[in-house]
């Protein structure tokens, strides 16, 4: 039996589109949704009150995941983005139910997968939290598209509290990527996929370790052409909006959250606690 066709006809362009992630990480796709669709309203979630997301149980993810999915319905989201890895491979089979059909769901893991798949990668580095090289989805989804490419994932857990305490451009940061990107497994990758939203906050100290004999992918800029697409698709594109209104709902509100998104998004954001 077919996939029945979705149904976003009760659904209307001017209405916001959420995006929901640990902390600071999903302000990288965020900021790249803001770039290709200048003309979108946008709900932001940052869950700092639970991060890091990938030290926690599966149980607990899709508990937060699913929360926050169901304020940004509330909030009368059009589409719902989930920025976030480890949520994506812990708890989007339930977000997709919780959602059931009424908003389409984009993830932060299967357009990359499917980009890279079909592009000439050979031998494919991930880095990522526990959890989401726990659940082995990266490998799982690359090798769907194309059973032939070797897939190599390695946790790197310091990564994201470093980022959340703003060690950006720092010899911690330095010493930590250089730890983890000399590990053996990652010793013949010909490309490196950065598995969490963090980690693109990290990509000229990531990039600056290769030089140019890996070639790092922008999964914020493949995920924000993947939500044009699906908007596209379904006639929801706002482009009649000059002034976009962004709002930013924190489970704790902490400096180094409003430091980056006033730096992406000006100094006039909303940003307001709030604890589901």
């Amino acid at each position: 039996m077919k996939n029945k066709k979705p149904d976003y006809s009760h659904l209307s362009s001017g209405q916001p589109i959420g995006i929901f992630d640990s902390g600071v990480g999903g302000l990288t796709v965020a900021k790249e949704i803001k770039r290709l669709l200048p003309h979108e309203d946008l709900i932001y979630f940052g869950d700092t009150k639970h991060l890091p997301y990938g030290e926690k149980s599966r149980e607990a993810i899709i508990e937060y995941s699913t929360k926050i999915t169901n304020f940004l319905l509330e909030q009368n989201c059009k589409a719902i983005v989930i920025a976030c890895n480890t949520a994506t491979a812990n708890a989007l089979n339930e977000v997709m139910e919780s959602v059931a059909g009424r908003v389409p769901v984009i993830d932060v893991i299967n357009p990359v997968a499917e980009k890279v798949s079909y592009e000439i990668h050979n031998n494919v580095g991930v880095i990522a939290t526990k959890a989401t090289v726990n659940s082995g989805l990266y490998k799982k989804s690359i090798r769907k598209h194309n059973k032939w490419i070797k897939v190599d994932e390695l946790a790197t857990p310091l990564l994201v509290p470093a980022i959340e305490e703003g060690f950006k451009n720092h010899p911690i940061t330095h010493a930590i990527i250089y730890n983890y990107l000399s590990n053996s497994k990652l010793k013949n990758i010909e490309t490196l996929i950065l598995g969490c939203t963090h980690y693109p906050l990290l990509i000229d100290e990531i990039k600056q370790y290769y030089g140019n004999r890996v070639r790092v992918i922008d999964s914020p800029n493949i995920v924000a052409n993947h939500l044009k697409i699906i908007l596209d698709k379904y006639s929801l594109l706002n482009e009649n909006n000059p002034k976009p209104n962004y709002h930013f709902y924190l489970s704790d509100l902490t400096k180094n959250f409003e430091k980056i998104s006033k730096k992406f998004f000006g100094k006039t954001i909303d940003l307001e606690l709030k604890v589901l």
